[in-house]
């Protein structure tokens, strides 16, 4: 390695620290507003000032560029996975998108627009001993908040729209993904009240990419399906799902078997719910957890399927992955969002009054049903009752 060459990833690690740690600390759930506005004050003022004052000490210091005189064969140790978020909770939403573009349209056919087809917000507590899965209706009645679109001009906000539109909305005419991903961030935040911190895109063939890299999903089923509208035809019983068979499982919504007479949206979040604990408990069989060696190659196998948000590098994925090593996956107990059909048209919903519940525990980083906080008092009311 040149000492150009060994500058440059001294350099890189050391930025990518600087981002790390410099991040502000982000507040979490819903207070009164006045309380919210000067605790925004007080962490941004406190941020600022421990900028100021470290710019000021670093510009006394004198930097001298060692590396340039050692041997061009020293070795450079490459840090190991690092979870920027350690020590508080992390709320990732991860879409799922129906773009039926370059090779997803040979999965799926190719469709004109994007859209969100799936929507989990995946919450990692504080201690990262519990991973909490909250699916989101896509057929959900909400509030759209205008968004910021890739040619720097905003949208109409909109009343009772479905969920999935803000994905759509945000992609705009271009299919931008970071638009697209904000637009869905800002309506979950807005209806909810929780906070995401980060974000995932999962396009199609990253889902039959990561099964494949697993080596496939063991799955026993109840009974036979057919969807011959999402090419999906299994046997009943034990078998072993491989990329392509799991998307079109995840996908399918219509045909016989396992509930999918009922066409139903819900009924499909069951299904993949299923699917979520068979994948969590495939992984954790595997050396994938513990081997940063085996996790990388994974991960950079399935990266060009993904977009995600700036905070969520190759490296900083690898580091939470490592840390939810000692997870149960027998402890995964995914919800989805507390719903009734919608008084205006009997194929949408909307969120009911449970969803409240579901959304203190989030906030205050509880578990999302059963247990009782350290007081021995339960911080939402009332449990929250977990997907079959």
């Amino acid at each position: 390695m040149t000492a150009a060459s060994r500058r440059t990833a001294r350099h890189t690690r050391a930025a990518a620290r600087s981002v790390r740690h410099a991040r502000p600390p982000r507040t979490r759930g819903r207070v009164a507003r006045v309380a919210g506005a000067t605790a925004a004050a007080v962490a941004l003022s406190g941020v600022s000032g421990a900028a100021a004052l470290y710019a000021s000490v670093d510009a006394g210091i004198e930097h001298a560029d060692v590396d340039a005189f050692l041997a061009d064969d020293r070795a450079v140790e490459e840090p190991p996975p690092a979870d920027g978020y350690a020590g508080r909770p992390l709320s990732i939403l991860v879409m799922g998108t129906d773009s039926r573009d370059g090779e997803n349209a040979e999965l799926a056919g190719e469709v004109e627009g994007m859209r969100s087809d799936t929507t989990i917000l995946v919450h990692l507590s504080a201690d990262r001993t519990r991973v909490d899965l909250v699916s989101v209706p896509r057929d959900s009645l909400v509030r759209i908040p205008a968004c910021t679109l890739e040619d720097g001009s905003t949208s109409r906000p909109r009343e009772s729209a479905m969920f999935n539109d803000a994905f759509m909305i945000g992609a705009g005419s271009t299919g931008n993904l970071a638009a697209a991903a904000a637009c869905t961030r800002r309506t979950f935040e807005e209806n909810s009240g929780v906070r995401t911190d980060e974000s995932i895109v999962v396009k199609m063939d990253g889902v039959r990419d990561v099964v494949d890299a697993l080596g496939g999903v063991p799955m026993d089923l109840p009974e036979a399906m057919d969807s011959p509208k999402a090419g999906l035809h299994v046997p009943a019983g034990p078998q072993t799902f491989d990329g392509t068979t799991t998307l079109a499982f995840l996908r399918a919504r219509t045909g016989t078997g396992n509930g999918l007479e009922l066409g139903s949206d819900l009924a499909r979040i069951e299904r993949q719910q299923q699917l979520i604990d068979a994948l969590a408990a495939q992984v954790q069989s595997t050396d994938l957890l513990t081997d940063p060696g085996t996790l990388m190659p994974v991960l950079t196998a399935v990266s060009r399927s993904l977009s995600v948000s700036d905070g969520l590098g190759l490296r900083s994925l690898a580091g939470i992955a490592l840390t939810l090593r000692d997870v149960d996956p027998a402890t995964l107990a995914p919800v989805t969002v507390p719903v009734a059909e919608a008084p205006s048209d009997p194929d949408r919903v909307v969120w009911t009054s449970d969803a409240d519940a579901l959304w203190e525990r989030l906030n205050a980083d509880q578990p999302l049903a059963g247990e009782p906080t350290g007081d021995g008092t339960d911080p939402a009311g009332a449990a929250v009752t977990t997907a079959p």
